[in-house]
């Protein structure tokens, strides 16, 4: 098996990678002849995606939530919630 080859050395090679590739990235963002339009640069893009994420996630969990409470309320199961209340009501 033939030994690696590096450019500089072991560790720094994979810094000297990711300094360029953000770099790079920068330099794409704000190049007036590449910059992408207003409202699809990536901090953007990934600003819209995550809340996208999260109001599904959001109406997820309702929906779930929703689902239990039938299923509770069909089964004549006492929720802790409500027993909570009924303790601090007797006292």
């Amino acid at each position: 098996m033939p030994p690696r080859t590096y450019l500089l050395s072991r560790t720094l090679d994979p810094v000297l990678g990711a300094f360029t590739g953000v770099f790079a990235y920068y330099l794409n963002e704000t190049n007036p002849r590449t910059a992408p339009p207003p409202g699809h640069t990536l901090k953007e893009l990934v600003s819209w995606r995550w809340t996208e994420s999260k109001q599904l996630r959001e109406a997820r969990e309702k929906e779930e939530l929703e689902e239990w409470e039938k299923v509770t309320r069909q089964l004549g199961v006492v929720t802790e919630p409500a027993a909570t209340q009924a303790v601090d009501a007797k006292i």
